[in-house]
């Protein structure tokens, strides 16, 4: 099974103007920047992902984009299927002709874990993504402030 980096991308770049939306637009240049992805790059899955309706572009200065709906109502399949994204876990491309022009044994096995993964990704939302972040960022902070903590009781123990 394959996802390329043209929906790790559109998810990444996505899931960064859910994290900084705001009243203004975001400009792709500050995502480039953030996420280290080209921005040649991003231009060409924004346009995918404006023609599909997962975002608005806004013109002129201060001009970017911006999600077309809450984060909440964008799913991670409907972002991968805007950029003509398939997961797909057979070895033909779903075309049943896995073994010389024939479709192997394990077709049916390999469509059906396809189509797990893409009900799966229809699941989680960029809100999902974003609170599931923000969680991490306060497990690492509280771990932090643990060794801190730690470190200090230790040097005043030792003392």
């Amino acid at each position: 099974m394959k996802l390329t980096t043209k929906g790790r991308y559109a998810v990444t770049a996505m899931l960064d103007l859910a994290i900084h939306a705001s009243d203004k637009p975001i400009s792709l240049a500050d995502i480039s920047d953030r996420q280290v992805i080209s921005l040649s790059y991003l231009e060409q899955l924004f346009s995918k992902l404006r023609r599909q309706g997962l975002v608005q572009s806004v013109r002129g200065p201060g001009g970017g984009y911006r999600l077309s709906r809450d984060a909440e109502n964008i799913f991670v399949a409907e972002v991968v299927d805007a950029v003509n994204e398939a997961v797909d876990a057979t070895g033909c491309g779903g075309s049943q002709d896995c073994q010389a022009g024939s479709m192997c044994l394990t077709h049916h096995l390999w469509t059906d874990l396809s189509n797990q993964i893409h009900f799966f990704l229809s699941g989680i939302s960029l809100a999902d993504l974003v609170s599931q972040g923000e969680m991490h960022e306060r497990e690492h902070a509280q771990r932090q402030l643990d060794k801190t903590n730690t470190t200090e009781f230790l040097n005043f123990v030792s003392e």
